[in-house]
């Protein structure tokens, strides 16, 4: 076959060097190639055995100003776009997930903040990260895990302020990190209106009023600081409350909704980082006089994993963007992102791994044991930020809602034309319009007819033009949406949701995810060539296998897949159609 025998670059060098790109994200790639003494396999191993905080790499974030990314705008940084942060994430990820995690972290942290503190309040924080501080997000506490309700932490009050006691624990930069938003119980009854928010400086705090507890020791990110505090009568003054007190389960649950899109942009960049270590293997891995790569077998799993990485992608831009676009869809956008990117990704790793063999288990051989490490590091991003399981709840608590807006074909027209043009300014943020259910279901699913039918209209060239040679995927997809939907009406609203409700939940995940893929190419958003409708035909082909509706196998399409990555691996260009940060201007 042409092409899928490129030579790939040799098994130790970078994870990623990449084409040059424009803007922000594409700045910070050339900065993080420059430097393969901070961001490589062997320097990523070495702090990884040793179970050390990555502190070099995150150096040369701080210096970069990714910093400024996590800080909105007004409140003094340089947030006015969520796809912008997805792809810098991203970027960061691709080359090591731990580091990803240890500094993504503060954007987490200071969510409170954004979400429902006061413009002062937002403006110091603000002017505190730029300059470098670190912040955790101290949430969980021992044996309640993600019932936050069950909090024991209390603030109480005390010489004008409040008196904070107990410990929060796991929490990742709660030793490394300069300042905590602590979720505190202020009524001793509890319940959704028992807990607040506190914005700690722990410089700031009486000495003797707080300890640190150990590093925990983890299977993946272990350079991560993932550790806790105990707090024993420290005063914070009442100026520490965020928003209002009793509000804390609120801004919590609404702060979610954007920390959770922005884990997809974790899954992302391991999914690349691992397809790229899987292409240069197959591609160098050589049997009986044939590389690996040339196999009908080895093309199709090969395939599989870059319609598995499309996918990722694309419903982490679209996600992305929903937080401008779509804001008062949050509620169950954030929710179906943060389930589906991780368990693709977990997927796909799980079938790289199979082909890698040894090597991807091996910790110094190959790549510097780069592929088990990502693997490990990636199974902590379906945890974070609520697991699997909590965000599919929350999905099912929201079935009747969805089931009759796509009965009703109802979308937001407007918010959905921002969310799908990937790659132009998505707006401004409008803070208030989060809510904890959506009214109007999700306009990425509901919307889906329409657009398509907008697009062989040729309404959009482009868009039109990508779709060729997909449609009987499409048709496949747009039933398994109505069928879906049907079964999602079948189930009765429950405080315990049996299985069925949570299988149905990961299939509307899988919906969700192709019309993601096919909004924005209609939109124009991706490459509209014939190698775009390649991969858009890879991506609605891997989940429309995990709906059921597996079409038939198509050897030719996995030997053209398999040519274009050998050769976008020998050449360092991308991965992914989804490149939204391509221009400098975003327009």
């Amino acid at each position: 076959m042409t092409g899928a025998t490129a030579a790939a670059r040799p098994a130790t060098g970078p994870a990623r060097e990449p084409a040059p790109v424009a803007g922000p994200a594409g700045e910070l790639e050339a900065l993080l190639d420059a430097r393969p003494d901070v961001f490589s396999a062997e320097r990523s191993g070495e702090l990884d055995r040793a179970e050390e905080l990555p502190a070099d790499a995150c150096a040369l974030l701080d210096a970069f100003g990714l910093p400024a990314y996590y800080v909105p705008a007004e409140a003094g940084g340089r947030l006015d776009d969520h796809e912008l942060l997805f792809h810098l994430l991203r970027t960061v990820a691709v080359r090591d997930l731990t580091v990803a995690v240890a500094h993504g972290k503060t954007y987490l942290g200071a969510i409170p903040v954004w979400v429902a503190g006061d413009p002062g309040q937002a403006r110091r924080l603000g002017a505190r990260i730029t300059d470098g501080a670190r912040v955790s997000w101290a949430l969980t506490e021992p044996g309640h895990g993600a019932d936050l309700l069950a909090g024991e932490v209390s603030a109480r009050p005390a010489d004008g302020g409040y008196r904070l006691d107990g410990v929060k624990w796991p929490i990742n930069n709660a030793t490394a990190g300069s300042h905590l938003c602590v979720l505190a119980r202020t009524d001793e009854a509890g319940g959704p209106r028992g807990h607040s928010f506190f914005l700690v400086d722990k410089a700031e705090l009486p000495a003797g009023s707080h300890r640190p507890l150990p590093k925990a020791r983890t299977h993946g990110i272990r350079g991560a600081d993932i550790s806790g505090i105990a707090f024993e009568g420290a005063r914070v003054p009442a100026s520490a409350l965020v928003g209002r007190e009793g509000g804390g389960a609120e801004t919590a649950l609404l702060g979610l909704q954007l920390t959770r899109t922005v884990c997809a942009s974790l899954s992302a960049g391991a999914a690349e980082h691992a397809l790229r270590l899987a292409v240069r293997f197959a591609g160098e891995r050589v049997i009986q006089d044939r590389p690996l790569i040339e196999r009908p077998n080895v093309r199709a799993v090969l395939a599989r994993a870059a319609g598995a990485l499309a996918a990722v992608e694309a419903a982490g831009i679209v996600g992305a963007r929903a937080v401008h676009g779509l804001t008062g869809e949050m509620s169950v956008i954030s929710a179906v992102v943060k389930a589906l990117a991780p368990t693709l990704t977990d997927r796909m790793l799980g079938d790289l791994a199979e082909l890698l063999g040894s090597r991807a288990f091996l910790t110094r051989e190959y790549a510097s044991g780069a592929f088990q490490k990502l693997q490990r590091d990636h199974r902590v991003v379906g945890i974070f930020d609520g697991s699997t399981v909590v965000a599919r709840n929350a999905l099912i608590n929201q079935f009747p809602r969805l089931v009759r807006g796509h009965a009703a074909g109802s979308r937001d027209v407007a918010g959905l034309a921002v969310t799908a043009r990937a790659g132009t300014p998505p707006g401004e943020l409008d803070w208030a319009r989060l809510s904890l259910v959506s009214r109007t279901g999700c306009s990425v699913v509901q919307g889906l007819r329409p657009a398509l039918d907008a697009a062989a209209k040729g309404a959009v060239t482009k868009g039109g033009a990508a779709l060729e040679g997909a449609e009987p995927l499409v048709g496949g997809v747009l039933a398994a949406v109505d069928a879906v939907h049907g079964r999602m009406a079948a189930i009765r609203p429950s405080a315990r949701p049996d299985i069925e409700a949570f299988e149905v939940a990961a299939d509307y995940e899988l919906c969700f995810a192709a019309a993601s893929c096919l909004h924005l190419w209609a939109a124009g958003a991706a490459d509209g060539s014939a190698d775009g409708a390649l991969w858009l035909r890879a991506a609605l082909r891997h989940l429309l296998e995990g709906l059921g509706r597996a079409p038939d196998p198509d050897p030719a399409d996995d030997e053209r897949i398999a040519g274009l990555l050998a050769r976008a691996v020998a050449e360092g260009r991308p991965l992914s159609p989804f490149r939204g940060d391509q221009d400098g201007e975003r327009t």
